[in-house]
């Protein structure tokens, strides 16, 4: 770099950017060293500190997280540019609430994080903590594949209020089981986290040995479970909390094998009915009665029907964001049916049920 007439290489900062300084004029002035010299963040172990806050009125400890029983995996709606309809999604908040639901995953599978830019899914779960985190627990779905991604967004969603964390383990790109525990260790230290296992979307199963590990931190909060009832009943039987994340599983799992509750996609349909089947012991009548509605909601990948049947009750508009698209009009009719069978009173919304017609559904590519 040629120095300007007058001016020398002065020290570099953080930013490692190049100064122009004067040079003095007297006659025993020593040219400086301009040799580059690393700075102390590159160097030093360590070095990089959370962003943290002594703001107390959202934290929570981990036992207050372990005490949910109904999480709902809540829903993004969509306006016709795809962009966020903060003012449905806050309407769904607010029926959960109504309806006991204690606490939100945002911006997980069912509320479509993937589909988001980090800008996008920070802003929601601050927006969540900002308007309803008195009232219910916010779960922010911060976990990545990227294990330098999970430790900046999770920082990020504790910074704007968060009281968990949700974390899967790395998909596609899998590793072993030591850096799957070394993945989750570099985030659990930042507060009460969930770990989710879904080999079935992540193509690897995280062993009982990875939690068993994890569970030595006091920040893990539980597990939403999707294997089954036994791998339930062998983290009841060591300690630790269980979340089904399965809800045709979900009212055995509690009763029967240990479950705390459930992480649910189908609360965002019936909510009250979704407290119930967790509250107040066992139901037969009830879980089967919701199966059918249950079976509906995955007989495709999630959240294609929860979209699908939100648009249905007019709570959400019939936007998709791609690669989602609607049932077909077969199983848009068929859910009218479950609904008038189950009762429209249990369900979210005030409009009358409807079919919609292919037309009235906007899918995005671009937004």
């Amino acid at each position: 770099m040629a120095a300007l007439k007058g001016y020398g290489l002065c020290s570099v900062d953080s930013a490692l950017h190049y100064f122009p300084c004067p040079r003095p004029q007297s006659q025993g002035y020593k040219r400086r060293s301009s040799r580059w010299v690393s700075p102390k963040a590159a160097v030093v172990p360590n070095f990089h500190l959370p962003m943290r806050s002594l703001e107390v009125k959202n934290r929570t400890n981990t036992d207050d997280i372990k005490a949910l029983r109904v999480i709902t995996a809540i829903k993004t709606p969509y306006l016709p540019d795809g962009r966020f309809d903060l003012e449905a999604y806050d309407d769904l908040v607010n029926i959960q609430i109504q309806n006991g639901v204690e606490g939100v995953i945002v911006g997980g599978t069912t509320g479509e994080g993937q589909l988001m830019s980090w800008d996008e899914h920070i802003m929601l779960i601050g927006h969540t903590v900002n308007c309803f985190g008195g009232s219910i627990k916010v779960i922010g779905n911060t976990g990545s594949n990227s294990t330098r991604e999970a430790i900046h967004a999770t920082e990020q969603g504790f910074a704007v209020g968060m009281h968990a964390a949700l974390h899967i383990n790395p998909y596609y790109g899998k590793t072993s089981m030591d850096g799957m525990v070394a993945h989750f260790q570099s985030v659990i230290h930042m507060g009460p986290t969930i770990i989710y296992n879904v080999p079935g979307r992540t193509g690897q199963d995280i062993s009982p040995n990875v939690i068993l590990k994890l569970s030595r931190s006091p920040n893990l909060a539980g597990v939403k479970e999707c294997v089954g009832h036994k791998r339930v009943e062998e983290y009841t039987e060591s300690g630790i909390v269980v979340w089904s994340g399965n809800d045709d599983e979900c009212h055995d799992s509690r009763w029967d094998y240990g479950a705390r509750g459930v992480i649910s996609v189908t609360s965002n349909l019936v909510p009250g009915l979704m407290r119930k089947l967790m509250f107040e012991g066992r139901n037969e009548s009830l879980n089967e009665k919701l199966m059918p509605l249950m079976g509906w909601l995955f007989q495709e990948p999630n959240p294609i029907g929860l979209n699908t049947a939100l648009a249905q009750l007019g709570v959400a508009r019939p936007v998709f964001r791609l690669p989602y698209v609607p049932l077909p009009l077969a199983k848009r009719v068929e859910f009218v049916k479950m609904v008038e069978e189950i009762g429209r009173e249990h369900f979210v919304g005030e409009r009358d049920v409807q079919a919609l017609d292919d037309d009235d559904f906007i899918l995005i590519g671009r937004y």
